[in-house]
């Protein structure tokens, strides 16, 4: 139990720094602790003898570094693309796609009206937004673009503001990177994990490097069906208000959205947007304190023919 402790204390530290394989050359180590003589080099100090005891060996843990490199690596456009393409076709499997041409040009429009005059227009493959056949209210987003919304949540729109309320929130997930910051948590958490039964041979070896490049995938089924963070949520919302207040639309058609749904909630508490995301009453007093910065001239009416000629078959 204490090597096992000391091997978790010691990548707990190793992941801070930028420079982490040089920490574990036993010159560094040495010469850092009778420098400063600091509590943290001296736990690394402390946990490179027990780790490299015995059987471990200095080569094995040089292995060990390569896998746990993964926690911080930079994760391309191109990575964010393919990883949410993967997501995105469990998504369709599970849901049927519409074939509403019309309408889905039209949900793409007001996606590219408010990502044009956002601060990250430009993804490896574009923002493509997929309607899904379903009376379900909920919407799901992905790494590299992608964006669904059930038929069940668009009918509890009432405007194109509102449906741009919607968009807005999804793409705010996107250009946050929120599920990219998930995959990077997935991987450290799971590396931390299997690094409590680590050993030297091959097996072990094998276990560690298996349980990083799988991290990811096992998150992002994670959010499709557990939904992000509460404090990620607001973060959303906050983003959505000025994708929309920068794109012309009025940021006040947030809080009549989530209104809306909060009615819908008493018939389903537990299903769709209600289990993957914090409640509407939360979230419109978090939108209320963010609104008061925008003061804009309700200009919706000016969007009502098109919006009621797309959703008509609503």
């Amino acid at each position: 139990m204490k090597k096992a402790a000391s091997v978790i204390a010691a990548l707990l530290l190793i992941s801070a720094s930028v420079q982490a394989k040089s920490i574990f050359k036993p010159s560094s180590t040495a010469s850092s602790s009778k420098g400063k003589g600091s509590s943290a080099e001296k736990k690394i100090e402390d946990a490179f003898t027990v780790i490299t005891s015995g059987n471990e060996t200095l080569e094995s843990m040089e292995n060990v570094m390569e896998s746990i490199s993964k926690v911080t690596e930079e994760i391309t456009p191109e990575n964010e693309y393919y990883i949410g393409r993967s997501v995105a076709a469990n998504i369709l499997s599970n849901y049927r796609a519409s074939e509403d041409s019309a309408m889905e040009s039209y949900v793409n429009k007001i996606c590219s009206v408010l990502v044009l005059n956002s601060e990250d227009p430009n993804l490896f493959n574009g923002y493509h937004v997929k309607i899904l056949e379903s009376d379900e209210i909920n919407a799901f987003s992905t790494s590299g673009g992608h964006i669904f919304l059930t038929r069940g949540l668009i009918s509890c729109t009432d405007s194109e503001d509102t449906l741009a309320a919607v968009i807005a929130h999804e793409i705010a997930h996107i250009q946050l990177k929120h599920a990219v910051k998930s995959i990077k948590t997935s991987r450290f958490n799971d590396a931390l994990l299997t690094s409590a039964s680590f050993t030297s041979d091959a097996l072990g070896m094998e276990k560690l490097s298996k349980s990083m490049e799988g991290a990811a995938g096992d998150m992002y089924s994670s959010l499709v069906n557990s939904g992000f963070s509460q404090t990620q949520e607001f973060e959303a919302d906050k983003e959505a208000l000025k994708l929309m207040y920068d794109a012309g639309y009025n940021p006040n058609a947030m809080v009549t959205m989530l209104e809306k749904m909060k009615k819908k909630q008493s018939s389903s508490p537990k299903t769709g947007f209600y289990k993957t995301h914090p409640s509407p009453a939360s979230r419109i007093t978090n939108a209320k304190i963010n609104l008061k910065k925008y003061k804009v001239k309700d200009s919706q009416s000016y969007r009502k023919e098109r919006y009621d000629q797309a959703t008509s078959g609503k």
